[in-house]
This record gives structure tokens, sequence and C-alpha cells, in this order.
């Protein structure tokens, strides 16, 4: 998988599918040489251009400055010549900016290389092979060590930067990291597009596609949080490339907090990608002996377009960094109070909703905001995580005890990075709230940020969760956050330290989720962030599911989900069906097509069950019913985009395939009708060509959609026949069996 040539000097880093190739230069400097289809063993070396007129004809001779600009480097440096950007900025004790990385060492071993305190791949049952290319500056005493995860059964690389201050610890020796990404990767322009993701609460995470400009264009966030605005991906892929052609670079970062992702177009037409923790507020102190890791990030080379793309960040993701014990099986039908109360409920609510839900096939109800301390808005009692006795009648514990004598299990919602400042836990210690001294914080959502950066305050915040959660029988968790940072500071840093306070904010809130997940580990938790707010790899490592939007809207969820499910798998996409008119937008739309949509996700409900019509009531456990039929599928089968209504603006199709291609499952929408039109041939994909595939359609009249076979070739270059008579908003289901 990893093979070097010690007279070339170059690393060849081989995945099923591609070839990602790096070069130690004549001057010492790590060169990035190749990324894309598999290559040979030959010398390709030539392609860092190290040997290139400059403003000398001899590399020997050449003035840096002029080559650093021009070589394409794995973690080029901020000072020393090379003006694109960087990937790691330093300073001294006497604020000199600058670092010169040379080429030291390097080490191939089996699996993967753990992470302090920070979600990372692993092995599992693959076989993966790690790089660490190791580097120095010796004027600084300082060691950079490059790694490179290669497996065996995806096309994804994962990288990360280990830096190293190797004095003693002494003040002089001291040196200020003000920017360390987790990768950089430089290739020529050949008329690429860039693909980055947008949004805002309630749309989250639409796709943009546009062409890459000369200068720096990208993504960033900077509350705290991965966010709803913008998203820690970029592809960069030929202009021409499809869901099924074409060349595609896909990046994205395991982390939970700030980031940049930006793609650099140059003055000799080269690109340099970037991401990682956002440079901006961020210092991090390291002194004599200290080491400090990047987060890991993620690189993926298709050549058979998005859908290739997404195949390994899918197959990544599932068998090398989820690791919760529900991970490869069926998840619970929930039911989740928020949208069927809001703040107003008690006992004798919750369980009529509970008695209901059990009769239709819904297996767990989730208990949402509101039931704590004096809680009936959102304006106080965040952080006093006791039972309000006046709303639940005998306690938490009598309610679980009634929900599972129902047949039911039992969920529960908390945010516990929170602080009301009309709470008793504010009045008793208003400094444990994130703020600036003499400066009044901002309130978002009548809410503060509890300081979980300090042990004592996060030790709090887990406890209250661990003892609710030993209090009864519960068994899951929706963990939520519903603002962003702001007012940055905290009591606990020293003044030269107060940079490192959001990377130490997210190192926090993965040690309690680390706590909970193996104080509790069967427990099933659900991140979230007023939605979709952080939708991440690095909350995966921690929750199989991570709610993926407030907005449960069939239509709008289209977009959600498309964008969503471009990195992440379907399993990992918490979606529900809701009432209508929708609670965020206001659209009706079928109850049948509510359904379809969340299929492509955890699946479950967000309503009053007792106020459905009988004939919706009638459909929960014919959705339930195709839930369980199809929901392995759907979670281990590999997704495949075919059609996009953000695209067409008419229609919305997308498949999910068993490995072995056995079967398939089409989920068809179409969101506008026209009349007087032609039937639409949907041109599938990723089936077997020479293999013959019975086609039915299981949610319908049996009598009126009788099936009948076509073989996969026909059904990817003919196209399967859908009609138009039947309206907006409508959706099919159509079951692919090879025969």
């Amino acid at each position: 998988m990893i093979i070097y040539n010690n007279e070339t000097k170059t690393f060849l880093l081989n995945t099923k599918n591609s070839t990602y190739a790096i070069t130690i230069s004549a001057k010492g400097y790590v060169a990035h040489t190749y990324y894309g289809k598999p290559v040979g063993k030959d010398d390709i070396s030539y392609l860092t251009r190290q040997y290139e007129y400059g403003f000398s004809n001899n590399e020997i001779f050449r003035e840096k400055h002029s080559l650093l600009d021009f070589l394409p480097q794995e973690y080029p440096t901020e000072g020393m010549g090379d003006y694109r950007e960087s990937a790691l900025a330093v300073t001294d004790a006497n604020n000199h900016n600058g670092i010169e990385l040379k080429y030291k060492a390097y080490k191939i071993s089996e699996g993967t290389v753990s992470l302090p305190d920070m979600p990372c791949v692993f092995a599992g049952n693959s076989k993966c092979q790690t790089l660490e290319i190791i580097t120095e500056d010796t004027v600084l005493n300082t060691q950079v060590s490059l790694f490179y995860t290669v497996f065996d059964d995806t096309d994804a690389i994962v990288r990360f930067a280990k830096i190293t201050n190797l004095n003693n610890n002494k003040p002089e020796n001291t040196v200020y990291i003000k920017k360390a990404l987790s990768l950089a990767f430089d290739m020529d322009n050949d008329n690429y597009d860039m693909i980055t993701l947008h949004g805002s609460w309630a749309r989250e995470r639409h796709i943009d596609r546009r062409p890459v400009h000369m200068g720096k264009q990208g993504v960033v966030s900077m509350r705290g949080e991965t966010s709803h605005q913008e998203h820690p991906f970029i592809a960069i892929l030929d202009h021409t490339a499809t869901q099924n052609s074409g060349s595609v670079y896909g990046i994205n970062f395991i982390y939970s907090g700030n980031f940049v992702a930006d793609v650099q177009r140059n003055q000799f037409d080269t690109l340099r990608t970037v991401i990682g923790i956002n440079p901006e507020g961020f210092t991090w102190k390291l002194q004599g002996g200290q080491s400090f890791y990047t987060p890991q990030a993620v690189i993926t080379y298709s050549s058979e377009g998005l859908n290739g793309m997404t195949h390994a960040f899918h197959d990544l993701y599932r068998e090398h960094l989820i690791r919760s014990p529900y991970k490869k099986s069926m998840r619970p039908i929930l039911i989740n109070n928020w949208e069927a109360t809001y703040f107003n409920f008690d006992t004798e609510k919750l369980l009529a909703i509970a008695k209901e839900a059990k009769q239709r096939g819904i297996e767990m109800l989730v208990m949402d905001d509101g039931w704590f301390g004096h809680r009936s808005f959102d304006d106080s009692s965040l952080g006093d995580w006791y039972v309000n006795e006046e709303k639940l009648k005998g306690g938490l514990k009598n309610l679980v005890d009634e929900v599972n004598k129902i047949g039911m299990k039992f969920g529960i919602w908390f945010e516990p990075e929170m602080i009301s400042p009309d709470s008793d836990l504010y009045r008793a210690h208003p400094d444990w709230a994130i703020q600036i001294p003499g400066r009044e914080p901002g309130m978002s959502r009548q809410q503060l940020v509890l300081d979980i950066t300090r042990q004592e305050v996060r030790d709090y915040a887990y406890n209250c969760v661990a003892s609710i959660l030993k209090s009864a029988n519960i068994e899951y968790v929706k963990w939520d956050m519903n603002r962003q940072l702001a007012d940055i500071g905290s009591i606990n840093l020293p003044a030269d330290q107060n940079g490192e306070f959001y990377h130490r904010y997210v190192l926090a809130v993965y040690e309690m989720q680390e706590r909970l997940v193996t104080q509790f580990p069967n427990l099933l938790l659900e991140n979230c962030s007023g939605g979709g707010a952080r939708f991440d790899p690095g909350m995966l490592y921690y929750s199989p599911q991570i709610w993926c939007s407030d907005d449960t809207d069939a239509i709008e969820r289209l977009s959600i989900q498309e964008g969503t499910a471009l990195m992440y798998p379907l399993s990992a996409m918490g979606a529900h069906v809701s009432v209508c008119p929708n609670h965020a937008c206001g659209r009706v739309t079928p109850f049948k097509t509510r359904g379809y949509v969340a299929l492509a996700g955890t699946f479950g409900y967000e309503l009053d069950i007792t106020k459905l019509s009988d004939e919706e009531k009638n459909m929960v456990p014919v959705q339930i019913a195709l839930y369980k039929r199809f929901s392995d599928l759907v979670r281990n089968g590999d997704y495949w985009r075919v059609a996009s209504y953000s695209q067409n603006n008419e229609y919305d199709c997308w498949m999910s395939i068993a490995k072995d291609k056995s079967e398939a499952l089409v989920t068809f929408v179409q969101v506008l009708n026209h009349p007087n039109n032609k039937t639409r041939m949907i041109k599938l994909c990723g089936l077997e060509a020479e293999a013959a595939y019975e086609v039915s359609y299981p949610d319908e009249d049996q009598e009126k959609f009788k099936p009948y076979t076509l073989q996969g070739s026909t059904l990817m270059n003919a196209g399967l026949p859908v009609g138009r008579d039947w309206g907006d908003f409508q959706g099919k289901l159509i079951y692919l069996k090879k025969m």
C-alpha cells in the first residue's frame, strides 16, 4: 500500500483506485508529486518541477524564494518565501515569524496512529498502513511529523500533523503556534470547479458549485462549531464532472470547531487547497517538551464523479470512524415531543403520545426541552438539571417506568454546555459563563455558554447528565447546542494562552462525550446543534447519528439531505416525519412523501400522533414496515445520487444499492408537475450491467403496479419509466431485486 523508492526519494501511497505520491526534493523540502489514478513504480519525481527554470537555470544555485513560491509542498510554512497559503505559522519568544521544515526521516507502520483527546480513525477489520514523514527546523529545534493513513477498503487518505518543541522547558525556548492546519494539497489547475456547502438555520448544507477563479476562495467558521452557515468540506472537480464521471478531489475535516477550508489559484495557474483549524483567534503556546496535534483531515480522489467520492467518505466513516454499537444495527423508531408540545407538556400528555405511538408500532418516546428547573419557555433554567415535578408528577423515574410498561423505550434531551442567566446555577456561579471581564456578554436564544474549558465546570455539566441517566432507564440522549460562541474569554487561562480557548472548548466537548459513551456504552447518542450546526465527522466519533436540520419539511430536506449525503452515510442523518403545515416553512406535503424522505435517514416522528387523522395514523405502521424492510439496505448499502432537485428544479432521485448489487431501493420525489408532458426516463446507476432485475413498487397497489423485469444495462442506459400524472410533492419507492 505504501512504497518508498530510495533512489528517487519518492513515496507512493496506493489505494485500490488511486495513487498519492510525495517526493523529498534536492533541497530537503517535502514536495507533493501526484494524486490521481494509479500509476506504476516509475520515477515521477519530475512532476514536482523542482529543476525547472527560475531565476537561475540550475536548481542547486536556484534562489530559495523562487523555489519555495513555486514548489508543490506537502506542508508549506509561513515566513520563508512561499507566499501562497501556508499550513503552519510559528513565532518564537522574540516574536520572530518563520519556520522552515526539512526532511529528516520516515517510518511506515501497520495500522493507524491515535490522536490524544480528539476523534481519530481506526483500522477496524481492514488492513491499513501509516506513513510518518519527520521534518525539522534546526533553528527553532522544532519537529513536525506528517502522518498519512491509507486503507485497503476505501480510497480515502487520512492526514494530520504533530508539532513538537524539542527544547528544554525554559521561557526563551517557548514557541507560539499561530496556524496549524491539517492538510495542504497542491495541484495544477485544469479548468476546475469547486463545491462547497452553505446555509443557515433550517437550510443547512446546500451545494454550491462554481469555477475556481484566481486568488483565494473557500469557507470558514468562527462560531465555535462547524455551523449552519458553512461546512468543513471542499471538492475540486473537472468542469465537466458529473455524478458518475470525471475527476473529483474531496476534502473533509474531522473536527467540530472553527475551521478554514480554502482553495488558492496563483500566478503559475496551480491550486493549493488547505483545511484545518481557523487561525483567526487561534494561538497555541508550545513550551519545551510539548507537542501539539492537529485534528485529522480526509482527502479522497475519484475518477468516477461525485458518487465515487461519496462512496469513499461513506466507507471510511462507517468502517473507521463511527464506534457506536448502533452503527450497523437498526435504530429504534422514535417519536420526539418537541413539535408536538414544545414546552407545554406534562406526564399525562407524554403518556398519551406514548400509548398512541405504541399502537402504531413506534418504539421510543423522546422527551425534549422543558422538563427541568422551572422552564416553561426558552428564557430560564439551563444548568438546573433537576426534574420539574410540577410537570412530571411523581418524577422522572415514574414517567420512564410508565413508558416502559407501555412497551416503549425512553430518551431525553439535554443542552449541557449552556447556562441561563435566570437559573440557580448562574446565581451561584456567574463566573462560569464565557465572558470578557468588564463587557456585557451577548445573549442568544436568551442563554449564555458555560466555560467548559474549566475542569470544575465541565465536571458539573457532565455529572448532571450522568446522574439523570443513572436515575431511570434512559436509552437515548439528544445532546443539543442552541447558540454559538462569542465574548471569548476565560478566567482560567493566562493572558498568553487565551488564543487557545476555541480549541480547548472543542476538546472539552470531546472529553465530556467520551466520558458519556464510556460510562454508558449502550446509550444511543444523537448530537444536535440548533438542528444541523454540528454535523461533522468529529461528532460521528461519539454519536452514530446527528440531527440533520430543524427543518423537517420533505421538500426542503431534499437539498439538505443531498448536501449532507455527499460525505456522510445515510445512517448518520437524523430525519423525521412531521406534521403539515410544516412548522419551519408552512408547506403542505403528502404524508407518504414525508415518509419516503425520512427513510433516507434514521427515520422517526416529530409530531403529536394523537392529533393525526385516522388516515395518517393508519399510514404510520405502513411506513414503519417499509423502514424495517429496507433499513439494512439504506444503512449499509452504497448511496448513489441519480438526479438533483436543487439542479433541475423539478424532481429528485437517489438509490441505495447493496454492496453485492443484489438489490436496490430507488426513491423518486416529483416536486413540480407540468400538464401534458411525457413520461420521465430515469437513468439509474451502480447496477450490475448483465444482471436481470425485477422491478416492483413496494408501497403501491400490487394489482395496479405488477412487477416486471429489466436488465441492469437497460435500467442504466435506457432508463426506468416514471409517470408524471400524479401531482406535485408526490413520491415513489421502486425496489430492484437481482434475479
